[in-house]
């Protein structure tokens, strides 16, 4: 059998990164029926008022893409950590691979599931519009989209989820090395809580929100979220790479 080192390594990673495309299927079909159930979260307005006055009830309802998305970042995690377990490691040994070449199938894996995922809950957006108006008769004013917007909203949305899964591919590696760590990360991101909450400082992740979230500039949006997801990724494959061949 040719040994990896005479293997072309791009040609590894591309069967790999195709075979994982087939082999988790599973993972678009939970994107979808994640993505429906926040499209009927989203039923009544992202953000709604009433008004009312004498005869006059007036409903007002936003929306948008955020519930989508925001629901779309939960799947990106969960898969993201998903790919890490042992059944899903195990399918690599179907080729001459290395954890390098399964690190980085797996990474395009999750880049192209984070582009799926962004192109559809940007397409989603409308959805409870239609959905109120053909069973409601409900009246929608919508606010036309231009292609520009469209892009940039999908591209944000891409990157944001590409970055979630990278997190998700982080603490899976983690839990590969111990188990303590499905309890570690979670009493460390609570403890950090309800450390803020004794100190009266305002929670940590009100500055992630505004570090990431709330940047202006295109540019150093992408800046940002490439070196975070970057550093993701280079700490998960330092990581797996450590570990055993096949355990």
């Amino acid at each position: 059998m040719m040994s990896l080192t005479a293997a072309n390594l791009s040609e590894v990673v591309k069967k790999q990164y195709f075979f994982k495309l087939k082999a988790n299927i599973d993972a678009f079909s939970a994107l979808v029926g994640i993505q429906l159930l926040a499209i009927l979260f989203s039923m009544g307005g992202a953000n709604s008022f009433q008004s009312y006055s004498g005869q006059i009830d007036i409903r007002v309802g936003y929306f948008s893409a955020d519930v989508v998305i925001a629901f779309s970042m939960i799947w990106a995690l969960v898969t993201g950590i998903t790919i890490t377990t042992r059944p899903y490691r195990n399918q690599d040994f179907t080729f001459v691979t290395n954890r390098l070449s399964s690190n980085l199938a797996n990474i395009l894996f999750l880049f192209s599931a984070s582009i799926i995922g962004g192109v559809t809950a940007m397409l989603a957006r409308s959805l409870p519009l239609a959905i109120r108006y053909m069973f409601f008769d409900v009246p929608n004013y919508i606010l036309p989209m231009t292609t520009l917007e469209f892009l940039l909203g999908t591209g944000a949305a891409v990157l944001y989820l590409f970055c979630i899964s990278a997190i998700g591919y982080f603490i899976g590696s983690l839990v590969q090395i111990s188990k303590l760590f499905v309890v570690i990360i979670p009493a460390l991101l609570i403890g950090m809580l309800f450390l803020n909450f004794l100190v009266g400082t305002e929670p940590y992740l009100v500055y992630v929100y505004q570090f990431y979230i709330m940047e202006s500039s295109i540019g150093l949006f992408i800046f940002k979220m490439a070196i975070t997801t970057a550093l993701f990724f280079i700490a998960s494959i330092g990581i797996l790479n450590r570990m055993e061949v096949r355990r």
